[in-house]
């Protein structure tokens, strides 16, 4: 994959999802970004995605992100936990997408968690998820840091 080369995934089967999870790991959306058809039985999600599988531009201090949608088609039902749905301009972190197998396989249930735990839980039919990058990339010097540890005082 080339510097200019945008990031196009579809998952089948839940060893595909973590490929996807780890693409969209600290993810940045508004919510108001996020969104359910039922209708379509389809789940939407655009964010910011860090750039993971590229490394450190020279120097090391400057990162990447690009526009990406997340789909998920299949939906059967969405439930939203911890995640508040009137403010549609506050900005959530995705952090990792997750299979879990119902009781009819392909079916299961798909679990999004965020930041602060929030989760978006939808039924699927079967695992049918696609990440794609839509725009431009951009530079950032802040890199996701699950390490640090906030300061007291």
């Amino acid at each position: 994959m080339t510097e200019k080369t945008p990031l196009r995934l579809l998952a089948e089967d839940e060893a595909d999802l973590k490929i996807i999870s780890a693409a969209v790991q600290d993810g940045l959306t508004r919510i108001g970004n996020i969104a359910f058809d039922a209708k379509r039985r389809r789940f939407t999600l655009e964010l910011n995605r860090f750039r993971w599988e590229r490394p450190a531009r020279p120097g090391g201090k400057l990162h990447e992100r690009a526009r990406a949608a997340l789909a998920v088609d299949g939906v059967l039902a969405a439930r939203v936990r911890g995640l508040p749905r009137g403010d549609r301009e506050m900005i959530v972190s995705l952090l990792s997408i997750a299979f879990e197998p119902g009781a009819e396989p392909p079916a299961g249930r798909l679990r999004l968690t965020f930041a602060g735990d929030g989760e978006i839980e939808l039924d699927v039919e079967c695992t049918d998820v696609t990440l794609a990058d839509l725009g431009p990339v951009w530079t950032t010097k802040r890199k996701p840091d699950h390490d640090r540890r906030p300061e007291k005082g």
